[in-house]
């Protein structure tokens, strides 16, 4: 004990001596990431994904680590060569499911004894035990008719050897995100684990479970007594004008392999309905919805479901939070949940019988949650701009935080980082704007430091106190730059009605909150260089630079990435269609006023600024085309214009050699431009 008390103290004085640098690339993609986290069901173990990525492989690789709930015993249950994931914890505590080459494995908590469970063709995801440990739910995706592996084997060995590779298609939503969806669909399986039988439980069923869109991490789970199933679908024929996900019941009584198995529709909303977890007393079912059909980002509202009277009340009502993930309490009294919050997603209370709300945590943005079985301790991930996640603990009652993991602690002890600080400053119609600002590292209050403008996509979401691998606020701060990302109309964390306000108006007030915001910075900040300023944002951020390009001369140099440039155009090649036709209220021969109002194509004659163009081939949200058309026009403009595209990313950049270009361009063209 005295040999590692020396050495504990011994590391901590050489971190502290080490001389501080700032955040570099490399830093930056070195760092390791905590993904899912789950609860050992005696409360005493946290299993966990790790991932780390490899510059030479150009790829990550996902471990599975254990540690004790009070930060103790820190080790690898699982990390070969190949990804490990989606650590389970069997009820009885004794195993761990995962997922191992695409199949579910057990073995027990020091590793041993693994048992292959699955053998799939179309391999297997999302493990979800049954309380007597006999049952697991998995999804795969497989062709919508096929009853058994082989009849998917089959299929798949004939495609493979076509020598034609065309493709027909009679329907929406052909391609979603980065692929191409081609005839499988996502089903629910039921899987028994002495027999190793596998059933599909939406067997002849098109629509996927869970959705393609809109739905949460936790849309199918067993019920307390094992007897009947809930799961989230969206049943609509064009999925691609639809975000009616909807929850569904099953029962296990039910279920016949290689037949269809009946279902009951709980849930009554037209807008989407996910996330149905059973409370654990097993009388109701609580779930988020959203009331309006075909908007993502209407409030997401905690809905309870009466098992026995088949009645529906919202818990959430009179409380303006938009609920995201949520646990129930042991005694099913309480349920804890996370909401934005400003720039945190803080962690609340709410009385299930009187809606009371309590807020336990405002600060960090929170994710993972979960509750130990005595229902006095919370465990989640935080992350904030200077600290990547790790896994904290938390009492119910809002008291004791504690860090359980301290993963990156190495690294960050030599980078010099400082914390976010927000200011307000007047938008459109006098409405309160919030921004984040981050100074450059080894910040000196004398000098005049560059500053760069970040505009965020969406655009219903929000910048946050988080650490970010793609737009990390301290990357772009760590070549002497002030940094300043500024939450306009349709940020989320202020209220339905400040999201709600960006639909049908793209370039009004949401360019106003950001204009003032910009102006606000300059003036009163001493330290900004109002002469040297930089604008860049990634989708809806994306649009609103190509916006700016042609309503204002303010900035040295623009960085557009996948940004939407001709709005019709935009409709026309994009997947999730209501996405569009609700922000532009219809469709292009509906309503081509409001297209053609809210184009930065109809503006760019008015451009001067030097931009810098960045597209992905694999884009389906936002199709290559925008920037091949902003690209042509800058150029023919005479407009100092850079094109960076790549042919084999999608809407964001993952690959590490590809991601290094990135901020090596970016960061080039900031410089390049300074006055």
């Amino acid at each position: 004990m005295k040999i590692f008390s020396f050495t504990f103290v011994l590391l901590s004085i050489m971190l502290m001596a080490q001389p501080k640098h700032p955040l570099t690339f490399e830093d930056l993609w070195a760092m390791k990431r905590i993904g899912k986290v789950q609860l050992s069901p005696d409360g005493n173990t946290i299993a966990f994904n790790v991932t780390t990525y490899s510059f030479d492989e150009n790829k990550g690789n996902t471990d599975i680590y254990l540690v004790d709930a009070d930060g103790k015993n820190f080790h690898p249950f699982k990390n070969s060569v190949k990804n490990e994931t989606n650590p389970k914890f069997s009820p009885d505590g004794e195993k761990i499911a995962y997922v191992f080459d695409s199949q579910i494995w057990t073995a027990n908590l020091d590793g041993s004894n693994e048992q292959k469970l699955t053998d799939l063709s179309t391999g297997t995801s999302g493990i979800i035990w049954s309380n007597n440990g006999k049952k697991i739910l998995f999804i795969s995706s497989v062709y919508p008719d096929c009853a058994t592996d082989d009849c998917n084997k089959s299929k798949d060995k004939q495609k493979e050897e076509s020598k034609v590779k065309a493709s027909i298609f009679t329907e929406l939503m052909y391609r979603h995100w980065d692929e191409w969806r081609g005839e499988k669909r996502s089903h629910l399986f039921l899987l028994d684990v002495t027999s190793k039988e596998v059933v599909d439980l939406t067997l002849n069923s098109k629509s996927d479970v869970p959705p393609i869109a809109l739905g949460s991490d936790n849309d199918y789970s067993f019920s307390p007594d094992g007897n009947e199933i809930v799961f989230t679908m969206n049943p609509d024929k064009v999925v691609a004008t639809s975000t009616n996900n909807d929850i569904f019941i099953l029962k296990i009584k039910d279920v016949e392999k290689e037949k269809p198995t009946p279902f009951k529709k709980i849930s009554e909303s037209k807008g989407n309905d996910c996330q149905p977890v059973y409370s654990p007393d097993g009388n109701f079912i609580a779930y988020t919805s959203m009331e309006r059909a075909g908007y993502e980002a209407d409030k997401s509202r905690l809905m309870l479901y009466d098992l026995t009277t088949g009645t529906t009340k919202i818990l959430t009502n009179k409380i303006d939070l938009s609920v995201s993930e949520f646990v129930w309490s042991p005694d099913a009294k309480t349920i804890y949940f996370l909401a934005e919050n400003e720039v945190y997603n803080s962690i609340y209370k709410l009385e299930v019988a009187t809606s009371k709300l309590s807020l336990l945590k405002k600060e960090g943005d929170n994710a993972n949650l979960l509750l130990s079985t005595d229902g006095k301790k919370l465990f989640f991930k935080q992350q904030r701009t200077n600290l990547p996640y790790e896994i904290f603990s938390l009492s119910t009652e809002g008291k004791d935080l504690q860090q359980i993991t301290f993963t990156n602690q190495e690294r960050l002890a030599s980078i010099e980082m400082n914390p976010l600080e927000t200011f307000w400053s007047k938008g459109a119609n006098n409405t309160k704007v919030q921004s984040i600002l981050v100074k450059p590292p080894f910040f000196d209050a004398k000098k005049k430091y560059p500053m760069i403008f970040l505009i965020h996509g969406g655009p219903q979401g929000h910048w946050s106190d988080d650490f970010h691998y793609r737009w990390n606020l301290q990357m772009f701060a760590s070549k002497g730059y002030v940094v300043v990302a500024t939450n306009p109309r349709g940020s989320t964390g202020y209220g339905q009605k400040f999201v709600d306000e960006i639909s049908g108006d793209w370039g009004g007030k949401p360019y106003v909150d950001l204009m003032n915001a910009y102006d606000y910075a300059v003036k009163n900040f001493s330290f900004i260089d109002g002469k040297n300023t930089f604008a860049a944002g990634a989708s809806y951020g994306g649009y609103m630079i190509n916006w700016i390009a042609g309503h204002t001369d303010r900035f040295n140099a623009l960085v557009s990435h996948d940004g939407m440039y001709n709005a019709e155009s935009a409709w026309g090649t994009t997947e999730e269609l209501w996405f569009n036709e609700w922000e532009f209220k219809g469709a292009p021969f509906q309503n081509r006023k409001l297209y053609e109002k809210f184009s930065p194509s109809r503006f760019i004659q008015n451009c001067k600024t030097p931009m810098l163009v960045i597209h992905s081939a694999n884009d389906f949200r936002l199709s290559e085309e925008q920037a091949f058309q902003l690209f042509t026009a800058l150029q023919r403009l005479g407009v100092e214009s850079k094109f960076l595209y790549f042919p084999d990313e999608s809407h964001w950049v993952t690959k590490p050699q590809n991601a290094k270009l990135w901020w090596n361009t970016v960061l080039d063209w900031f410089e390049n431009h300074k006055k």
